[in-house]
């Protein structure tokens, strides 16, 4: 199984591809970062991220997309920004006939810490140590998204098989 994780923000929005099956280690694909200036409308910004989703997911061809489920923060104006990076990662997976499953951040840091109160840094040593990388992913959203897409794989991946394949056989 293919999937590409996204690990949602306005400014920095990470993107990571691993193929894998539950129980055994995935293999990095791809990571990197979309990134919008801040001194862009918010309509513009958004837009770059939909057109840099899309490429991945062109490019990429996953099986599936995780994406970080939003939480409540203090700061209302991150939490917009990052719940709209979300849905535009989700819109993009949906009209391409993705899957779309959405992860909670504990969910993702048990799956690959084994405790769901980690910190970024041991998300990203347990990410290197997974995919069998020489140093982590940098920044900490490429590492993020390397993780959700991890989670995925061994947490989500065969619960999604499930349901596409139910939604294909209705379809017919």
């Amino acid at each position: 199984m293919r999937v590409l994780g996204v690990d949602p923000g306005l400014t920095r929005c990470g993107l990571g591809v691993v193929d894998g099956v539950p129980g055994r280690p995935p293999g990095l694909i791809a990571v990197g970062v979309a990134r919008t200036p801040s001194d862009l409308d918010l309509a513009s910004r958004l837009l770059r991220l939909e057109a840099e989703i899309d490429r991945w997911i062109v490019d990429h061809r996953p099986d599936a997309v995780a994406v970080e489920r939003v939480f409540a923060q203090h700061n209302v104006q991150t939490v917009m920004g990052t719940a709209q990076a979300a849905g535009i990662a989700m819109l993009v997976a949906a009209r391409r006939g993705c899957p779309v499953a959405l992860h909670t951040p504990s969910e993702v840091k048990a799956a690959i810490t084994g405790s769901g109160r980690a910190g970024k840094d041991q998300v990203a040593v347990m990410v290197s140590r997974i995919l069998r990388l020489a140093a982590a992913p940098k920044p900490a959203d490429a590492a993020d998204a390397l993780a959700l897409a991890i989670c995925h794989v061994w947490r989500g991946g065969a619960q999604n098989r499930l349901q596409q394949a139910l939604q294909e056989a209705r379809a017919r």
